[in-house]
């Protein structure tokens, strides 16, 4: 049985240590020091896996190469490229940073304090981007790092409860590294370890290099640990959407409000009930009306079952319904809920369409 460990300098050693040997360390945004690239790639993660931001990413950038370009952009342009990432809330708020950051100069604040008072930048993304850019000696608390610092120190406060992840914050701030040049790896090393070592199931102990300081391990049950009573309770919601188009591919969309779902985004017009979409069109259009196969698109606490109305109409006409037309060249740049962008690929195939392809 292994000695366990007590959790002091020796323990932010070898995460440092592990991390420059077995860390990530070929990822884009790593290996710089720029706080643009750090701090949308921390946006970019939050709830989202790395393999699918790394395509976001690089277009983000190609797009957006630095805060003032993209503080510059119409938010429209930002939706645009967003658009799939879901979470759309992070886009706008991306945005609103951009346009902080820009009216101040064009740079970032140094230090996680000031850094958080930033739009959409919370406690643990402003530590991120102040380790990794500046070196200053603060925790980082996202869901990976919570898990490895709870396991390790067999934290059983409930995290639901914000006291208790106060305490793990102020637990967390006493095993940083003592120097300020080991703070970049040790952050990033934290990260790593809960992304690649320390999973939520099934956790590769054997391959861990703080295990000695692991009471979770010593006990022998990983598995309780972080502790989180509060359960989200998962819903489902029937909406009928209506897919206008024209031959030419021109569909017609309306802005979705700015709060509720896919809030700001371009979007076919929305109904709660079949009965609505009907009392919206003409007889004579719903006798046009072709019912496409209902799907179910599934939110973080929600699944959507959605069913798609058809309707193609002539130049002339439109729908009895709040919305514009949007031309075959325009709508693949606006920001859509992916499950619309999807309906609106596929439907747009037969019409000759077939470089939209979803992002």
């Amino acid at each position: 049985m292994l000695e366990i460990l007590p959790l002091n300098a020796s323990f932010a050693t070898a995460v440092v240590r592990w991390q420059r040997t077995h860390g990530r360390n070929h990822l884009p945004w790593q290996n710089t020091q720029d706080p643009y690239r750090v701090w949308l790639s921390e946006v970019m993660l939050q709830q989202t896996q790395v393999a699918t931001v790394l395509d976001y990413y690089s277009r983000f950038l190609a797009r957006f190469p630095d805060v003032t370009a993209l503080a510059a952009a119409p938010l429209d342009d930002v939706l645009g490229l967003w658009s799939g990432l879901g979470y759309y809330s992070r886009a706008r708020n991306l945005h609103r940073c951009a346009q902080a950051v820009a009216a101040a100069g064009g740079q970032f604040p140094h230090s996680a304090q000031a850094l958080q008072a930033l739009p959409g930048i919370g406690r643990s993304t402003a530590s991120a981007i102040a380790s990794l850019c500046y070196g200053e000696r603060v925790a980082i608390l996202d869901g990976n790092v919570k898990r490895v610092l709870a396991r390790t120190l067999a934290f059983a406060g409930d995290l639901a409860d914000a006291s208790q992840q106060r305490k793990l914050w102020a637990l967390a701030e006493t095993v940083l590294p003592p120097a300020e040049k080991d703070m970049r790896r040790y952050t990033q090393g934290m990260m790593d370890l809960g992304a690649t070592v320390c999973l939520a199931r099934k956790p590769l102990c054997s391959a861990c290099p703080v295990v000695r300081h692991c009471l979770a391990h010593a006990q022998g049950n990983t598995e309780n640990y972080p502790v989180k009573t509060r359960k989200l309770k998962r819903s489902a919601q029937s909406l009928w959407l209506l897919l206008a188009y024209r031959a030419n591919g021109d569909v017609w969309l309306q802005r979705r409000p700015d709060s509720g779902i896919w809030a700001g985004l371009y979007c076919l017009p929305v109904f709660e009930s079949a009965m609505a979409m009907d009392d919206a069109l003409t007889p004579a259009l719903q006798t046009r009306a072709q019912h496409l196969p209902p799907f179910v698109h599934v939110l973080t606490h929600k699944d959507l079952h959605l069913h798609a109305v058809s309707l193609a109409l002539t130049p002339r006409q439109s729908p009895q319904t709040e919305g514009q037309w949007i031309a075959a060249a325009q709508w693949p740049t606006l920001g859509l809920p992916a499950p619309v962008r999807q309906l609106l690929v596929n439907h747009c195939t037969d019409m000759g369409q077939t470089s939209h392809q979803p992002r």
